[in-house]
This record gives C-alpha cells, structure tokens and sequence, in this order.
C-alpha cells in the first residue's frame, strides 16, 4: 500500500501551495514532490480544494521533466516569497519572470460547468509552471503577495498570507495547538517545580529551640 504524503493546505492558492510543499516535520526538512506519484496526489488535493481542474492539464503533467521543471519553479517563488514576506518588495525581475514561464505554455480558455478556466496549451512539461505562475501572476498584480508572513514558529518553513496582521500561525491545527500545548506543559512544570520546593525560613525563625 502507497503512503500518500499529506500536503498542509492553507492559503487556497496555487503557487502558495506549491511553495508549502516543503515542510519540517520533528526538526528535519522534508520535499513532499519527489516523486510522479507524490505530484498526482498533489494536483488532486488541489482539485479537492479548488485551486485547479486537472482536466485542463494534458496528458504527461506528471513525467519526470515535469516534476523537474515544477520543483524549479516553487524553489524560485520560495526565494522571491520569503523575500516578501520579510518585509522586502517584490522583485523588479518578478513579473517578467511569472509572464515568460506563462508565455511557454499561454492559454486557452474553456467552459467547465459555470467557470472560464484557463487551458494552458504548451509542452507537458511547461503545463503547470505556467497555471502556477498565473496564479503567482494575479497576486502580484493584486497586491496580495505584500500579505505574506512567515509562520511565527522559528522552525516552521510554511508560509501564509493574512491582510489582517493578528494572525502568527501558518495554521492553529500545524502550530498554533503545538505552541498552546507547550506553553501548557511549561506551566504544569514551573508549578510542579513550585510545589515540590522545600519552604523558607521565615525571618525571626533561626532562634534557638
């Protein structure tokens, strides 16, 4: 039986998800796209949640040279979002990046129940780079990659993006419940800490028996 990978899906967009791939689990770094298999189950959670239809992608998305050219691209929006979301602006080679992986496979459109959903019409290989860089595309044009913030645990590489500025976490069920667990457990052990402490002599109690 194939273990399937569980990806953390929490910004609902394309390239951020993509970049999220990348997790650390127990202290070491993990790449959850290693394999074609591992890229299947990737495009079907993103089905699930309704950034892509894998019926737009052509036969052969998932070949090697496709999963070569993918991890390409998500190690370059790692650099340029983590840039962004130190407070940094974004790129000035940005935009004619994201344009030039889209112009090798630029689009179609088609009706898919009540959507026009972009058809991207080049090689295999180029396919998902270039839906992933139009979505990476709509949030620079938007504003929106100006909302990315690192996950306030040091040893979490996730990413997120919040307009509101009150959110710390990638996500409360990955980190948020970890840190509230901690700080529980660091509590319970200063008051037992507290409670086995032998009492101190009060002042005036040293006198003779």
């Amino acid at each position: 039986m194939v273990h399937k990978k569980e990806f953390p899906l929490i910004s609902g967009h394309l390239s951020l998800d993509l970049v999220n791939t990348e997790v650390v689990r127990r202290g070491v770094r993990h790449d959850l796209l290693v394999t074609s298999e591992d890229l299947v189950h990737w495009v079907e959670k993103m089905e699930q949640v309704g950034s892509l239809d894998p019926a737009v992608l052509p036969e052969g998305y998932d070949s090697p040279e496709a999963l070569s050219r993918l991890r390409t691209v998500r190690n370059w929006l790692r650099k340029n979002f983590e840039e962004i979301a130190d407070g940094g602006n974004p790129s000035d080679g940005l935009k004619d990046s994201l344009e030039g992986l889209i112009e090798r496979s630029p689009f179609s459109y088609r009706i898919i129940g009540t959507s026009l959903v972009p058809v991207p019409m080049g090689s295999p290989a180029d396919a998902l780079a270039s839906l992933v860089a139009l979505d990476a595309l709509r949030l620079l044009a938007g504003g929106d990659l100006r909302t990315l913030h690192r996950c306030a645990n040091p040893d979490c590489v996730l990413l997120y993006m919040d307009a509101t500025g009150r959110r710390k976490w990638c996500s409360m069920k990955i980190c948020g419940n970890r840190a509230k667990v901690a700080r529980h457990q660091a509590q319970a052990k200063n008051k037992a800490v507290e409670t086995t402490d032998p009492p101190h002599q009060g002042a005036g109690m040293n006198g003779s028996i």
